[in-house]
């Protein structure tokens, strides 16, 4: 077998970024991926319409094979059910009033596929009065999680959440717990149901502040006024104008490499700062000591003095830098793509290895209904059935 997911078939039935992003990891360990979207093609695809590539398509799309059908009638629906027959998973990102409008509600297709995975992403979970509210990263995962409220200066409005952030890390507990689902077949024979949602994957990301809470230590009138408080937990400006993030976690180790790291010594002599409970009650003045130090070396140097003590920082990268970082391409964070769209040469690596396994090179996202004929014939329609599908509008093969 040349990929871990070979010989899986997966019916990619979501839309936007959290569930699709799911499947995009199963295809890229060789799973047989499926993109199912209406005739119209798939709203995703006009997210960026002003632009000659759909660059945010490109990336979800890729490795998968594409059949068009409108699921809005009887006969549409009737071709998926006949399409699940044969499905090892299927992916929907629907709340359960649209489930049963396309009759796609799990204990209808367990009759039809007791093996069958049915995984289901949704915005707030599928209980409750919002569990049918529509939802997208920025207000599920972003938002409703709190994350947002940390973030926020006090007396400010919250920052702008960055989209796809929450999406990419919900996809991540989709594909896992997939994956746990298909080892359960494998020891019962059985199918099962699974979810997840992009408001229970940002409460748990944001899980280290809200159990602080729990306990008593709400963080967030700190985090509005000082941000982090520790000056060894934070961001620096650099004399040409970059950032360092410092990431003092064990700030007893961090204390004495920084004062070399910025040529002062005689801070370690300082009476004041014997200790860590000193050096805390100081934190003002040492954050003011600390900005002045990195502010009178360019990025170059601070790397070179921090990298010299070993101590614990990141620079803060840009966008253009990331994309060039030879460690990520190296460790194909950043991987090569096959295709001849001078838009599309570079694209972004999904974070799993598996040893002794390899990725499928990825290749361009497919046109609306680029397989259509071929996905029905291997379901088991005839050239006439097809032919008629076509004809009747229920289905759509790419020209």
């Amino acid at each position: 077998m040349e990929y871990l997911l070979e010989g899986v078939k997966v019916l990619d039935v979501a839309s936007y970024v959290a569930g699709p992003a799911a499947a995009t990891v199963m295809a890229d360990f060789g799973a047989d991926v499926i993109k199912v979207e209406p005739p119209s093609g798939d709203n995703y695809r006009s997210l960026v319409a002003a632009y000659r590539t759909n660059y945010y398509w490109s990336l979800t799309s890729r490795n998968k094979r594409d059949i068009a059908i409108d699921l809005r009638g009887k006969e549409g629906q009737a071709v998926l059910h006949k399409l699940v027959e044969g499905a090892d998973v299927i992916l929907v990102n629907f709340n359960a009033s649209q489930l049963a409008k396309y009759n796609l509600e799990y204990e209808t297709l367990k009759q039809i596929n007791p093996r069958l995975i049915f995984a289901h992403i949704t915005g707030y979970g599928t209980k409750g009065p919002d569990s049918g509210r529509r939802a997208y990263d920025v207000a599920a995962w972003w938002s409703r999680s709190g994350i947002l409220d940390l973030m926020q200066p006090r007396e400010q409005r919250p920052p702008n959440a960055v989209g796809g952030v929450g999406d990419h890390a919900s996809a991540m507990s989709l594909f896992s717990v997939i994956m746990m689902a298909l080892f359960h077949r494998e020891r019962s024979g059985a199918g099962s149901y699974v979810a997840t949602s992009l408001a229970a994957n940002g409460v748990w990301s944001n899980g280290m502040h809200l159990q602080a809470a729990i306990a008593g230590y709400n963080l967030a009138d700190v985090m509005k006024e000082h941000g982090y408080r520790s000056h060894f937990m934070m961001p620096y400006c650099t004399r040409d104008g970059r950032y360092v993030q410092l990431v003092g976690a064990d700030p007893v180790r961090e204390w004495p490499l920084l004062c070399k790291a910025l040529k002062h010594p005689e801070w370690l002599e300082d009476e004041r700062f014997q200790d860590m409970v000193g050096i805390m009650e100081c934190r003002e003045e040492l954050r003011q000591r600390f900005a002045e130090g990195f502010a009178k070396m360019n990025l170059v140097d601070v790397i070179s003095a921090l990298e010299a003590v070993d101590a614990t920082f990141s620079v803060v990268e840009t966008i253009s830098d990331v994309l060039e970082d030879a460690h990520l391409i190296e460790n194909e964070a950043i991987v090569k793509v096959e295709s001849d769209n001078p838009d599309y040469q570079w694209t972004i690596g999904n974070p799993i290895e598996v040893g002794g396994f390899r990725k499928k090179p990825p290749k361009d996202g497919p046109e609306i209904g680029e397989h259509t004929r071929d996905i029905l014939a291997e379901g088991g329609f005839s050239e006439e059935e097809i032919s008629n599908l076509e004809q009747a509008g229920v289905v759509k093969q790419h020209s």
